[in-house]
């Protein structure tokens, strides 16, 4: 994973090591989920709600984290019956493989799950195919032309598209432990992750303090050989996203954003990309608009929560959104405004299995995890049972 993708190999055992208890998840929650459940017993009529297959399903998975994101789909339609149809990303090819190959040693049957590798091609190919669900993680376009292509066949569809993910900072925390935790949130896997922090709001009576302290944490960051263990930003894993991040540096510079560290590319060969903070920003900017996808963030100043929560909403994406604060409710009456499929409070950048993934608007439709991430693979079907 990390020699096909860039991503620093300490990241890749986490994601390995992190993928251990999602899978006992799913393994001990599955029948449960699925069980036929009684509704109504009176006067000899019964009704029971049951949970079928879909049958085939068409997974077109990520290269950011190639086994969560994989899994996330192949585990759960697996253990509900499903066949899967499964495309790993062109960028992370040799771990989709890996993949199938271990489940395949592990005792899934080839016929029930098979591994197309390929790029775009081979999708539209899958697509083609007569699958009864598609569910994909990737870029917004790519998930509107898939919508379109399958829209006319009514089958299940989930896309996970990305986002443009906030946070708030409020005027009564830590502002060198909010920054510590942000930053990483921001820059870890080189901020490559869907559900990356891309937007920062700062309370003014904090924003100072917090903006120095998240500065010396990024400055801190190494990069360099993501074969290394003490990497911590590795390699851009897609050549042409490295011209999205130059141009976001650029608009932002010549709208009078402040650029306080990185800005460029990295030196020497490869897809390297400086971690990169702008202060002085605003909404005007592609920085603060459209998702960045890599190292960079923007951290703006606010004067309460209501203008906050007001640019919290100003994006056309709904993936996660987080708050820092002492007071829960003041971050409950914030978040429950949000328009968001997951919230935060004093944490970031985190997937737990017990919780549905979704996002709203362009972040994408259905969802994964939790035990509605199991059933989301079956088919329900309404019982009336009277006995004779």
């Amino acid at each position: 994973m990390t020699r096909e993708t860039g991503k620093p190999i300490a990241m890749s055992r986490n994601e390995l090591n992190g993928l251990l208890p999602r899978i006992d998840f799913f393994l001990q929650e599955t029948e449960t989920a699925i069980a036929p459940r009684g509704v109504f017993d009176e006067g000899g009529m019964r009704e029971q709600i049951a949970h079928e297959p879909l049958g085939v399903v068409a997974n077109i998975s990520a290269w950011n984290y190639p086994w969560f994101v994989g899994c996330n789909v192949i585990v759960p339609a697996l253990l509900t019956g499903n066949a899967v149809l499964y495309k790993p990303s062109e960028y992370a090819t040799l771990t989709g493989r890996e993949i199938a190959r271990l489940l395949h040693e592990a005792g899934v049957p080839r016929e029930a799950m098979a591994c197309l590798v390929g790029a775009g091609e081979v999708g539209a190919a899958l697509l083609a195919q007569p699958i009864d669900g598609v569910f994909f993680t990737g870029s917004h376009a790519t998930g509107k032309r898939i919508a379109e292509t399958v829209g006319s066949r009514f089958v299940k569809l989930q896309l996970e598209l990305g986002g443009k993910d906030p946070t708030y900072v409020c005027d009564d925390v830590d502002p060198k432990a909010a920054a510590e935790s942000l930053a990483d949130g921001a820059m870890y896997n080189t901020g490559q992750s869907c559900c990356s922090v891309e937007r920062i709001y700062v309370h003014a009576a904090i924003h100072d303090a917090f903006v120095d302290a998240f500065v010396q944490t990024v400055k801190g960051m190494r990069m360099g050989d993501p074969m290394d263990d003490g990497t911590y930003i590795g390699a851009i894993t897609r050549a042409p996203q490295l011209d999205v991040l130059q141009a976001q540096v650029k608009d932002a510079q010549a709208r009078g954003a402040t650029l306080l560290a990185g800005g460029k590319r990295g030196p020497g060969p490869g897809n390297w990309f400086e971690a990169t903070v702008f202060s002085n920003v605003d909404h005007g900017m592609e920085l603060m608009r459209e998702e960045s996808f890599g190292p960079v963030i923007g951290i703006q100043k606010v004067t309460d929560d209501d203008e906050a929560l007001r640019l919290m909403n100003d994006t056309r994406y709904g993936l996660t959104a987080g708050v820092y604060t002492r007071d829960e409710a003041r971050a409950r009456s914030i978040l429950a405004q949000v328009r968001a499929g997951s919230v935060y409070w004093n944490c970031c950048d985190r997937v737990s299995p017990r919780l549905p993934w979704s996002g709203v608007g362009d972040s994408g439709v259905g969802l994964t995890l939790s035990t509605y991430g199991i059933q989301t693979f079956t088919r329900t079907k309404a019982w009336h049972l009277r006995a004779p």
